[in-house]
């Protein structure tokens, strides 16, 4: 259950499967009036995206956003870098944590919360193909057993 005020409105299920997450973070994002009501209608994919830091900035880039119906000539690039709001200090030291090797800055997920669109980031380490075969096998032993208790329950 979500809490009070908070609004899911995608997720980047591919982040989790294709990265470790060591830790998560959260930054406002600067949006144009289109892009924020192609949002509220869920036309947003973040798939192939990633942050970036440029000049003392954190950009995230390749989130598709798709014009709004409605927008005519305000309607912005859906592929354009969109800078994320968060403090200098904090930049700095995902900055540093990103320098070291292995480790990218990856959105996990779009929300809403109190009516300001924000942005769930993670800072990930990518996978190699006998983790993700591992993860899926935890989670199919999982499922077995959770199916077991269920018949023995009946």
């Amino acid at each position: 259950m979500e809490p009070r005020g908070i609004k899911t409105i995608t997720l980047n299920k591919k982040a989790r499967h294709d990265y470790f997450v060591e830790e998560t973070f959260e930054a406002g994002i600067e949006l144009y009036g289109t892009e924020v009501k192609s949002l509220r209608l869920g036309q947003v994919n973040l798939r192939d995206c990633w942050c970036d830091v440029v000049d003392g900035e954190l950009y995230v880039k390749q989130m598709h956003i798709s014009p709004y119906e409605k927008g005519n000539i305000f309607n912005r690039d859906p592929l354009r870098p969109r800078r994320l709001l968060m403090h200098k200090k904090e930049i700095l030291v995902l900055f540093g944590k990103i320098q070291q090797q292995g480790y990218t800055l990856v959105p996990l997920s779009l929300y809403l919360k109190n009516a300001k669109v924000k942005v769930q980031l993670g800072l990930c380490k990518g996978k190699k193909l006998y983790d993700k075969r591992s993860d899926m096998a935890k989670r199919d032993a999982a499922r077995e057993m959770d199916r077991a208790l269920k018949q023995q329950s009946r």
